[in-house]
């Protein structure tokens, strides 16, 4: 598994609930784009139409040697998911308030996956936890190490 882009603000931001897999529409210029790890999930989210899962805002660029002037970097993309695991991630999102949001894309024996996350989003005294957390087991390992 070769991971090619990751959300790294999103464990900060929220509590990973559950997870999931999926794959991602995309057309073939962005295919080779995503796997020269020139994609950004930064800021992108997902969200529900007509029963479908959609990623908004995810920023994949123009590959350079293909030639194609109505392309749009952060068009929505279609999240390939099976029916019920769809409806499943709809009924605990509605039921609950929560945000479904992308991790990482990565490559899986030559597909390009997409992993998700059912997430609850942290309030500013969870952050302060999290970074002090953060802190002390830095501060431990360091200890660790000179002894």
């Amino acid at each position: 598994m070769k991971i090619l882009t990751n959300n790294i603000r999103a464990s900060f931001d929220y509590t990973i609930i559950d997870t999931y897999q999926a794959g991602i529409q995309l057309i073939g210029n962005e295919v080779k784009s995503v796997k020269l790890g020139r994609a950004s999930l930064k800021g992108a989210y997902i969200t529900i139409r007509e029963n479908e899962l959609f990623l908004i805002n995810c920023n994949i660029p123009h590959y350079q040697n293909h030639i194609d002037t109505k392309y749009e970097t952060d068009r929505p993309r279609k999240i390939l998911l099976k029916r019920s695991e769809i409806d499943s991630l709809i009924a605990k999102k509605s039921a609950s308030g929560l945000t479904i949001i992308p991790i990482k894309l990565y490559l899986s024996h030559g597909l390009i996956k997409l992993e998700l996350v059912l997430a609850k989003g942290k309030k500013k005294i969870d952050k302060r936890q999290s970074i002090r957390s953060r802190e002390e087991q830095r501060s431990i390992q360091r200890i660790l190490r000179i002894k």
